[in-house]
């Protein structure tokens, strides 16, 4: 993107609601001297230059590199053979600068002064974070806002700048570090490496830990991981160690997060891998849809083993029933939302949900029949699927542009995250119950007090 363009820019890329009472009541403050800070920066800047100094060991020729598919919004496709301008490179360089008498501007310097951590923002056993993936400008951020329902509130707690466009966001509980439960947030980006940021530490210039490297000739370094955009991320709750990431490179890898290293690759798709999950119950198995229109149920014990329904269409969104363990729904490009018996070889039914692309697709994990959509188009859609054919029940605008995320409260069915492309304002937090037609519709359904991981 062009310089003038990147100005304009004001989205919310992705967003992800963690439950209730996994952090830090007091998160904890990095305080840096300068020397410290300085190193850091120098650090980066080498490794900046020696990316750049190996960019010609791309797999991909620059004769080579097909033109920009016009359906490719952010170019994906050719985001790593672009050349790296170290002068505007999104991360720590942007953070801070230093004055010609060596002092810093715009980051938190440890000194002797008592009051220059001041800082009383408790995190309260009934909030709920919100991992919002902010891009202002040439600023991509990873804002924790903090919500508690009983009180109505809604605030940024702290942020962390990131050094790329940040495409998707898990939360995990795993601290190969640590044999305690961690709050981690891992996050896909247009850079191939996986980072994953400790949300208990406030001001952190550096991820806990990165998954995947790439390769540096002169340090006999050999890649590792993703060779292209990670698009999805999904976390094993059922074996903690286990993190899974989708690409545009058209594999999934299956991380050992106390390895650090890919256990599997699976590699049976032709095209970018759009959206992953986790079964809820049955840990092997991942689901898995594909912009060559394949929705796919591996089983991760044997690499080649899965089954897949051709849909016919590009595949944006994939959704396990966590209350109907053999069916998923999966979301399209094209407005469509197919709802599969991983049983049959036909879809259950067939919804025409919106007419643009729908970005946002969750099925209730303890309101029986509850269904909630966005799409580009900027719209929110509630709908009952409890009998054979879904019914619309209410829709909603959201004002925040076309919608490119949505995420579900763990504790209520009814609220709901989403995030878009309008500068003004692009994010936010609704309750559906507010809609008088979903009160009337699910208002006495009887709830199911199932358990989630995030």
């Amino acid at each position: 993107m062009e310089e003038s363009d990147n100005a304009n820019i004001g989205l919310v890329s992705c967003v992800h609601f963690v439950r209730r009472g996994v952090a830090k009541a007091n998160p904890e403050k990095v305080e840096l001297t300068e020397q410290e800070l300085q190193s850091i920066i120098q650090q980066t800047t080498e490794d900046l230059r020696i990316e750049e100094e190996n960019s010609d060991d791309n797999d991909m020729n620059e004769s080579e590199i097909p033109p920009q598919n016009p359906n490719d919004e952010f170019d994906l496709s050719n985001y790593d053979k672009e050349e790296v301008d170290t002068s505007k490179v999104l991360g720590i360089g942007s953070l801070a600068t230093f004055a010609q008498d060596g002092d810093l501007e715009g980051v938190h310097i440890k000194t002797d002064d008592p009051d220059s951590d001041a800082e009383d923002d408790i995190i309260k056993t009934t909030d709920n974070l919100v991992l919002v993936g902010h891009v202002q400008g040439d600023a991509s951020v990873l804002e924790v806002y903090v919500y508690n329902e009983q009180e109505g509130s809604l605030y940024v707690h702290h942020d962390t700048l990131l050094p790329s466009f940040p495409l998707c966001i898990e939360w995990l509980n795993k601290d190969p570090t640590d044999e305690t439960p961690g709050n981690l947030c891992a996050i896909g980006s247009m850079d191939p490496i996986i980072q994953v940021w400790d949300l208990d530490i406030i001001d952190c210039l550096e991820p806990a830990f990165k998954l995947g490297r790439k390769r540096n000739r002169k340090k006999n370094i050999n890649h590792m991981g993703h060779r292209d955009s990670v698009l999805d991320l999904a976390w094993n709750s059922n074996f903690d160690h286990i993190l899974a990431s989708a690409s545009v490179d058209k594999t999934v890898l299956l991380w050992d997060l106390d390895q650090g290293e890919p256990h599997t690759k699976l590699k049976m798709f032709t095209d970018k891998v759009q959206s992953i999950k986790w079964h809820p119950y049955e840990s092997q198995s991942l689901l898995s849809g594909c912009s060559d229109g394949y929705a796919r149920v591996s089983d991760c014990r044997t690499t080649d083993a899965h089954r897949a329904w051709s849909l016919s269409v590009e595949i944006e969104k994939v959704c396990w029933d966590p209350l109907k363990p053999f069916y998923f729904a999966v979301s399209s490009s094209n407005g469509r939302v197919i709802y599969i018996d991983c049983r049959q070889d036909e879809p259950v039914w067939n919804l025409e949900a919106h007419e643009g692309e729908v970005t946002g697709l969750s099925l209730s994990h303890k309101c029986p029949g509850l269904m909630v959509t966005s799409s580009n188009e900027g719209n929110l859609k509630v709908w009952d699927v409890s009998t054979s054919q879904p019914e619309l029940i209410a829709e909603k605008a959201l004002a925040i542009g076309a919608a490119q995320c949505l995420s579900s409260c763990p504790e209520n069915p009814f609220v709901f995250a989403a995030g878009g492309d309008f500068k003004a304002k692009n994010f936010g937090v609704w309750d559906v119950t507010k809609m008088e037609t979903v009160m009337q519709r699910f208002g006495s359904r009887q709830q199911v007090g199932m358990a989630v991981n995030s």
